[in-house]
């Protein structure tokens, strides 16, 4: 068991929460998307090894935020409400 921490209940169970993509992955705006760009969007993923930066919604409270972790060590860095700032 992992405890994530909420940035509005604390630390609580990681059964308690939902990922919910990468932080700064942007849906592009408009009907008339380009197919490749559209695909990108919903398929390409940085992937990186070690510090990444996470959507998270804790199911509990029904809150939004983003929670930055190591991918290696599973490590908590850091958990910071969900802002038009820290979206991207």
């Amino acid at each position: 068991m992992q405890l994530f921490p909420c940035p509005f209940c604390g630390p609580r169970d990681e059964t308690e929460f939902h990922y919910g993509g990468d932080a700064g992955n942007i849906r592009p705006d408009g009907a008339d998307v380009q197919i490749d760009r559209w695909a990108n969007y919903l398929y390409l993923r940085t992937n990186p090894k070690g510090a990444a930066r996470e959507i998270w919604v804790h199911m509990i409270c029904g809150e939004f935020f983003v929670m930055e972790r190591d991918t290696i060590t599973h490590k908590v860095l850091s958990s910071a409400a969900l802002d038009g700032e820290h979206a991207a």
